[in-house]
């Protein structure tokens, strides 16, 4: 009988093995974490949820999350799954002139809805819509990363300005539901320009005008 030595290959199938196994433990362990944040994320928000309490509910050290994630914000990103990335799709916006902000914003909805990534948008509305906890993953997804950068620099007292964002996001949001969602005519196949001519002095009045 050979016993399993550094050139016999039952060790090396043992060594692949345990490697696989490895790897499918990390696989697990950040799969893990990622479900134990959604869900703190959905019950208490991203500020009321410390990596801490996620490491916690995950069972995990919290070293292990910084060894997966880089930070709170990654972590809350992966979390909600959003179809596309905010700081992408929005990039510019914030530098854009307030008093000239909301055609750009509207231009922005309608490329980015008329690309091919509206599939994945209407899937993720869809699948969101009904849910309890992705709706408040979403709701801080929202207010984070969209709403930070479509008011920044808006004058006015913080409240004001946030009143300003929500009342932005009705537009933006209602725009999105009815022209692709639920396809109300003669709005869903309105030429983009038209949408831009109509919506956007709505948008920009929530945004800059008195309210």
């Amino acid at each position: 009988m050979s016993l399993p030595g550094p050139g016999n290959p039952a060790t090396h199938a043992a060594a692949s093995a345990g490697r696989r196994g490895r790897r499918g433990g990390a696989t697990a362990s950040r799969d893990h974490i990622l479900d134990a944040a959604r869900k703190l994320f959905a019950e208490h928000g991203f500020d009321g949820t410390s990596l801490r309490q996620v490491a916690r509910a995950a069972g995990v050290d919290p070293a292990m999350i910084h060894h997966f994630f880089k930070g709170k914000d990654e972590l809350f990103a992966l979390s909600v799954e959003l179809p596309a990335d905010p700081e992408e799709v929005l990039a510019g916006m914030a530098e854009t002139s307030p008093d000239q902000r909301a055609e750009l914003m509207v231009r922005t909805v309608l490329r980015l809805w008329e690309s091919p990534a509206q599939a994945g948008l209407l899937a993720f509305l869809r699948g969101t819509i009904g849910s309890t906890a992705k709706t408040a993953l979403l709701r801080e997804a929202v207010a984070r990363r969209v709403i930070t950068r479509i008011t920044a620099s808006v004058p006015g007292p913080p409240q004001e300005v946030a009143l300003r964002g929500t009342l932005v996001a009705t537009q933006i949001v209602g725009l999105m539901m009815v022209r692709y969602v639920v396809r109300l005519e003669p709005l869903a196949s309105a030429p983009a320009e038209d949408v831009v001519r109509l919506v956007a002095p709505a948008v920009q009045r929530y945004l800059t005008g008195p309210i």
